[in-house]
């Protein structure tokens, strides 16, 4: 009718595109790499671990989540794990996208990688063959499906890789015990606090002051575990550039050394201002968030120096000096 306005029907909203509605692996490809996933789990439950078959079984997945449980610094793999599954979850679009040509390499990665595993088995060293595993399952990625996929599960593998090999770590702790009472003593002595150190013992050069000394809890071991299990998916999300990730992953180790002495650096400050047993107690336990905490914070602050553009920094303050002079 004259006067009235019509209203004209909108059109529905369309929802975007699913790029998984397409994708029909190929069943014969598919096929081969489930077939050759099950026999390497098979070969892996059944011959994986030798060393103590009462107690841990033949499994060498066993074996790594019986380690996992029972050593408090290293429970951060189980989440490990599940940011690695993340990981490549989030890629799942690329992984459909990506062209498949397969290639040769992947078989003599996996080759090496159950040489590996064999060495392991053979001479019961079950790190070596649970690291076997990520480079096994990288490979086989790399023969059946080809570079493109290999390159995006890349950094998942690897992640499972550092989470199946950081207990080598453990080798260390006498070392950073060493290294973080000597670095504690040189902070106190920039303050103006007289302190000594002998072996892991620090105490007051006076006499009669503080000490304590920095045990195998206390050695940075568990900070080192927790920096670079998140230095490595915050370097890989947060970086621009390969480079950069590498850089921050390998700064993520003497951050948290740093992050450690400083702790033990604040226990002697606490304990030569205000005494040796609220130091002792309850800031002691105290102490061990604040590490965390600043481990973040330094992470957080070296990757932003590492992602500025300095180049395109030094470049804008030359025409800055010119119109100046």
């Amino acid at each position: 009718m004259a006067g009235m306005n019509s209203a004209t029907p909108t059109a529905p909203a369309q929802a975007a595109p699913d790029p998984l509605a397409g994708f029909r692996p190929d069943a014969v490809r598919l096929g081969v790499f489930l077939l050759a996933l099950a026999v390497g789990a098979l070969l892996y439950v059944r011959w994986g671990c030798d060393s103590d078959v009462v107690h841990e079984g033949h499994s060498i997945f066993a074996w790594v989540a019986m380690h996992w449980r029972l050593a408090p610094d290293f429970r951060i793999n189980w989440a490990v794990l599940a940011v690695a599954a993340i990981a490549a979850w989030r890629e799942r679009e690329a992984l459909a996208a990506a062209a498949v040509r397969p290639s040769w390499l992947g078989t003599v990665v996996v080759g090496i990688a159950l040489l590996v595993h064999v060495v392991g088995y053979r001479s019961q060293l079950p790190r070596l063959s649970i690291a076997s595993v990520p480079v096994a399952l990288w490979g086989l990625s790399l023969a059946v499906w080809g570079p493109r996929v290999a390159r995006i599960l890349a950094f998942p593998c690897a992640y499972v890789l550092l989470a199946f090999t950081n207990s080598l770590l453990v080798e260390l702790t006498m070392p950073l015990r060493l290294m973080a009472s000597r670095l504690a003593v040189l902070l106190l002595q920039g303050v103006g606090i007289g302190a000594s150190n002998n072996g892991t013992v620090v105490f007051a050069a006076a006499g009669g002051g503080f000490q304590f000394d920095v045990e195998e809890g206390c050695s940075g071991l568990r900070s080192l575990v927790t920096m670079t299990a998140l230095a490595a998916p915050y370097a890989f999300f947060t970086m621009s550039t390969n480079v950069r990730r590498l850089a921050l992953f390998a700064l993520s180790v003497p951050l948290a050394m740093l992050a450690n002495a400083l702790r033990i650096f604040s226990l002697g400050v606490v304990a030569e201002g205000i005494g040796m047993r609220l130091a002792m107690s309850l800031y002691h336990d105290f102490s061990g968030y604040l590490v965390f905490f600043l481990s973040l914070l330094l992470l957080i602050g070296a990757g932003s120096i590492l992602n500025q553009d300095w180049r395109a920094r030094l470049c804008a303050l030359k025409p800055r000096r010119r119109s100046a002079a």
